[in-house]
């Protein structure tokens, strides 16, 4: 484990140099995360599609752990969808993702919806236990992975 102490690091918008560390926490946790999904994209491409269109065109926040351990963690919304939560496997299960949620959340006061892998099942427990709630399951031929996914919803307390 990184010796930074969760409570040092930062949750701050992306900038243009975060792009590369940004993609490289991607592929390191979807990997980790997903060793049975087969992504259709080389690293190249992930690396490209962040410096090109996800950093510029998108509302991204990253976690920065500051000099040593640089961005360890990312989130992606637009809009009311919050596209992507990934963090370095040596960074999980220190409090960064329900950091990442509590902001999503302020950020889309009125709900939130994501989705998710069937097969991400302790991404599904991390959701339902951040209220979300899952609303929809398909075989997975609407995304580029062509794997079985889940929609999540989260809606604020009445």
């Amino acid at each position: 484990m990184n010796p930074v102490p969760e409570s040092r690091v930062i949750l701050r918008r992306a900038t243009a140099p975060d792009a590369r560390p940004a993609a490289d926490v991607w592929l390191r946790s979807f990997a980790a995360a997903l060793p049975t999904v087969v992504s259709p994209r080389s690293a190249d491409d992930v690396r490209d599609y962040f410096r090109d269109v996800v950093v510029p065109l998108r509302e991204v926040w990253v976690a920065d752990a500051g000099h040593d351990a640089g961005i360890v963690g990312l989130m992606v919304l637009n809009g009311d969808l919050l596209s992507q939560l990934y963090l370095d496997p040596d960074w999980r299960g220190r409090g960064l993702g329900d950091r990442f949620v509590e902001l999503a959340k302020a950020r889309s006061p009125e709900g939130l919806h994501l989705w998710t892998f069937q097969v991400n099942k302790p991404a599904h427990r991390f959701y339902e236990r951040h209220g979300f709630v899952a609303v929809e399951f398909t075989d997975g031929s609407t995304n580029e992975e062509r794997e079985p996914d889940v929609r999540y919803v989260w809606k604020p307390e009445s």
